[in-house]
């Protein structure tokens, strides 16, 4: 299955590694953006399969970016991974009560963790053979 996604994260270097490893892993990274302000637009104007948003955006929260996306939505919601260097259990809490489908650690970023979220995803919405997304 052809992903479309979109990465928003401050930090440059990782934005330009995860774009390398994820367009050879078949996902097509159609956006980046490195502030909220931005994400929004970009969000906009690609309406990408999955937005990868990193939960600390510098000044801001990515928490925050994973809300005002979700109430951007017109029928069906925004599907958005929260990622961090951080280990999730730090902000198990706020992940929770994320509209994020899920939260996936930078060091485990990869096309198979991203299409096994989307199919866990599209299973609990009925439609695929699996019967639980992964855990926030």
């Amino acid at each position: 299955m052809a992903v479309q996604c979109l990465i928003v994260d401050d930090n440059d270097q990782f934005l330009a590694a995860a774009c390398e490893l994820l367009e050879c892993e078949e996902i097509t990274v159609v956006g980046v953006a490195s502030t909220s302000a931005e994400a929004l637009r970009r969000f906009d104007e690609l309406r990408p399969d999955v937005t990868l948003v990193d939960i600390s955006l510098g000044e801001e929260l990515g928490f925050e970016l994973a809300r005002r996306l979700a109430d951007t939505a017109s029928a069906e919601p925004p599907v958005v991974i929260l990622i961090s260097t951080y280990a999730e259990r730090d902000f198990s809490d706020m992940i929770a009560s994320s509209p994020a489908v899920a939260f996936l650690p930078k060091s485990g970023l990869s096309g198979s963790a991203i299409r096994a979220i989307l199919y866990a995803e599209t299973a609990e919405d009925g439609f695929g053979g699996a019967s639980a997304a992964p855990g926030k």
